[in-house]
C-alpha cells in the first residue's frame, strides 16, 4: 500500500460502534483476516474461532487520559495536547488552534519561551522541540498544579476533525485498561484492543487463549503528522516476559494487540531471542529490514497510508499481503480510525 491511494473519507469511523444501533456493544465490528496472501471477512466475536489453545494474545494496559486541554496564549486561543512526561519532570507538548468545529487543526510550534495560560492557575513554558526531525512537539515546563491532576479536573479526550463529536474517557478506556499509580498513561488510545469485552475476553480464556499483559504509554500521534514515534515509557513485567518465552517454545503463536504491544514486546528482547523483564523508554521503529523478533501474529486497526504503522504490518505480514489486504478493505468499505473496524493478521 502506497501513498498515492486515498482513503474515502466516508470510511472514517465517526462514533463508537456500540453508538450506531440499538443492542451493539464494542465487539460488534468487522475484522478483516490475512494469512500470507489469503484474505478472509469476520466479525470480530469470530477471533475465539480464528485462535487456538496456547495461543498468546500481548495486551497493553496503559491508560488513556483526558489529554486535550483548552488555554491561551496571548490573546489567541489553543488547545494542548500533552503527550508524554519526561524523567526531568517537563511534559512534550502538541499546541493546536480550535477549529470552530469543536475540533483543532494542527499549528507551528515554538517559538522556545512561548507562555501558554492553562486552568487551575497552570502556566505552561515551551522551551525546545521534542526531536530534530519535527517542531510538531515540544518539551515544555509547567509550573502551578500537578499535570495528572489539572487532566483530571479539565481535561478531554483528544479528537480528530473525522469523528463526529466528544465522547465521555470511558468510550476510549480498554477493557484491559489500568490506572498507574503515577497517573501516567496514553495520550491517545491503544485503540486495537477498544473491541474487546469482558465476556469475549472470557470466551478466549475458555478456549485455552492465554493473555501476557505489557504496558507501553502512547505519545501524541497527530491526525496530519505521520513521522515515525518518538521515544515512549514501556514496561514488559518478568511474568509476562516468562509465559511469552513459554509460548514460544512450545510451539503457540504470540499475538500482539496492537502496535503499542508489539513496540514494547520488541524492545524487551536479548540478543539470543528471549524476551526479559524490562523497563524504561523505548525508541525503536519496527521496519521490514529490522523485523519481528518475537510476535507472530498482530491485531491492529486500518492506518492511513502515510502512516508509520504500515511499516510494522509489513514487517510482520510483508509488503504485497499488506497491500493485498488493504486494498480488500477498500472493496468491502471497512470502518478506518480508532472507532473503526480491525486487521488481524495470522502467519
Amino acid at each position: 500500500m502506497t501513498s498515492a491511494v486515498r482513503v474515502p473519507a466516508e470510511l472514517s469511523a465517526r462514533v463508537p460502534v456500540e453508538q450506531r444501533g440499538p443492542g451493539l456493544e464494542r465487539d460488534a465490528v468487522r475484522m478483516l483476516v490475512s494469512r500470507g496472501s489469503e484474505v478472509a471477512h469476520h466479525l470480530f466475536t469470530e477471533l475465539p474461532l480464528l485462535l487456538r489453545a496456547g495461543d498468546l494474545l500481548v495486551v497493553n494496559t496503559s491508560a488513556t487520559l483526558a489529554a486535550a486541554v483548552d488555554g491561551w496564549s496571548g490573546h489567541a486561543r489553543v488547545v494542548v495536547h500533552f503527550s508524554t512526561r519526561g524523567d526531568d519532570g517537563r511534559w512534550a507538548v502538541e499546541l493546536r488552534e480550535p477549529d470552530g468545529r469543536g475540533t483543532t487543526r494542527a499549528r507551528a510550534g515554538g517559538p522556545a519561551g512561548r507562555e501558554v495560560r492553562l486552568p487551575a492557575g497552570v502556566r505552561l513554558v515551551l522551551e525546545e522541540p521534542l526531536s530534530g526531525r519535527s517542531e510538531r512537539l515540544w518539551w515544555a515546563r509547567v509550573s502551578g498544579p500537578e499535570v495528572t491532576g489539572l487532566l483530571r479536573e479539565h481535561g478531554r479526550p483528544i479528537r480528530y476533525a473525522y469523528t463526529e463529536r466528544d465522547q465521555p474517557l470511558s468510550v476510549y478506556q480498554t477493557v484491559f485498561a489500568l490506572p498507574s499509580p503515577d497517573g501516567a498513561g496514553s495520550a491517545e488510545m491503544p485503540s486495537a484492543a477498544r473491541p474487546f469485552t469482558g465476556r469475549l475476553v472470557a470466551e478466549l480464556v475458555s478456549r485455552g487463549v492465554q493473555f501476557a499483559p505489557v504496558t507501553l504509554h502512547t505519545g501524541v500521534a497527530s491526525a496530519e503528522a505521520h513521522e515515525p514515534p518518538c521515544a515512549e515509557r514501556f514496561a514488559v513485567p518478568g511474568a509476562s516476559a516468562r509465559l511469552i518465552n513459554v509460548v514460544k517454545t512450545g510451539g503457540g503463536r504470540v499475538v500482539a494487540v496492537g502496535t503499542t504491544a508489539v513496540r514494547a514486546v520488541e524492545s524487551a528482547v536479548d540478543a539470543d531471542g528471549a524476551v526479559r523483564a524490562r523497563a524504561g523508554w523505548t525508541d525503536l521503529v519496527v521496519t521490514p529490514e529490522r523485523g519481528v523478533r518475537v510476535v507472530d501474529g498482530l491485531l491492529t486497526g486500518l492506518h492511513e497510508p502515510e502512516a508509520s504503522h504500515l511499516l510494522m504490518l509489513e514487517a510482520v505480514a510483508g509488503r504485497m499481503a499488506v497491500g493485498q489486504a488493504y486494498r480488500a478493505a477498500l472493496q468491502h468499505r471497512y470502518q478506518w480510525h480508532e472507532f473503526g473496524d480491525v486487521h488481524l493478521v495470522l502467519p
